[in-house]
């Protein structure tokens, strides 16, 4: 009995946070991205000397981590972590999700045959 009433409330916690979680608008998102612009490129493919890494079509969990951690200090970059350290969790998930959508110019390695 008691892991059910763990697991509903558990249930009824992670739905109130999907229905009362902060939305930003996608204009106000694509304002921001504008930032990201300036290393990273409009369409977030440009690598700038293969210096910074293209964000188009990466995933979006992996992006919002990667801010996470610029935030925490996890990752050491004074530009990121000035930036990152002025989102809040709502900005964080709008641009990782409108990085992740754009069309990439990510390569995997399926095309490379593997020697024997």
């Amino acid at each position: 009995m008691r892991t059910t009433t763990t697991f509903a409330l558990l249930a009824a916690l992670a739905f109130s946070a999907t229905v009362f979680a902060e939305e930003i608008p996608v204009e106000k998102i694509k304002e921001k991205a504008k930032t990201c612009a300036a290393c990273h490129g409009e369409d977030g493919n440009a690598t700038a000397n293969g210096q910074y890494p293209r964000l188009a079509g990466q995933y979006h969990d992996y992006l919002a981590r990667a801010l996470h951690e610029y935030k925490n200090g996890e990752r050491k970059n004074p530009i990121m972590a000035g930036f990152a350290g002025t989102l809040s969790e709502a900005e964080i998930d709008g641009l990782s999700r409108y990085f992740g959508a754009l069309p990439g110019k990510l390569e995997d390695l399926s095309k490379y045959e593997q020697g024997n």
